[in-house]
């Protein structure tokens, strides 16, 4: 009877532990990274558009708009990119970036009315370096994430885009 009753007390004990050890566990695993929920912000206005450099080669010019920089938290600097092509062609889009993956994502391009249109894909493509037009490389490496780390401050972000670009309408 004394064996049973200890035995039964060693099975509790030993349960309680590996359920304790689970539990801890747990606590530690890696959570699979969910994005949150993004809302489209005002459409920008010329004003608040800062050019901020790319390369010597490249063919189009590239501003963001640096009052609208955010930091979701689930990690994603949003911002809306103006690209600018030789023959004055404008085009804007809003944007995500994720530091943690070095991916980047388009959530919606704008109108001529002033408006979003939400693209179809929803696809996390990955920040490449290139020759030519590597806005995507220098947003990644110059403002939002020096050396692979995502910039939290915002206003970090968005003093340095003003100190190294010039402000829409103006040239370096």
């Amino acid at each position: 009877m004394i064996k049973r009753a200890l035995a039964l007390l060693f099975c509790l004990w030993l349960g309680g532990g590996v359920a304790w050890a689970d539990a801890e566990d747990d606590e530690f695993e890696q959570k699979p990274w969910q994005e949150a929920e993004v809302q489209f912000p005002p459409f920008p206005q010329d004003g608040q558009f800062q050019e901020f450099y790319v390369s010597a080669t490249a063919t189009n010019r590239f501003y963001v708009d640096v009052p609208g920089i955010t930091v979701g938290s689930d990690g994603v600097v949003r911002y809306v990119l103006m690209t600018i092509a030789p023959s004055g062609v404008r085009n804007v889009t809003f944007e995500g970036m994720r530091c943690q993956t070095r991916e980047r994502r388009i959530y919606a391009s704008g109108r001529s009315d002033g408006t979003w249109s939400r693209v179809r894909s929803e696809r996390w493509l990955p920040v490449r370096e290139a020759t030519t037009n590597r806005q995507y490389a220098a947003l990644f490496t110059d403002f939002f994430c020096p050396d692979g780390v995502l910039n939290y401050a915002v206003e970090d972000i968005r003093r340095a885009l003003k100190k190294q670009g010039q402000p829409l309408g103006g040239r370096p």
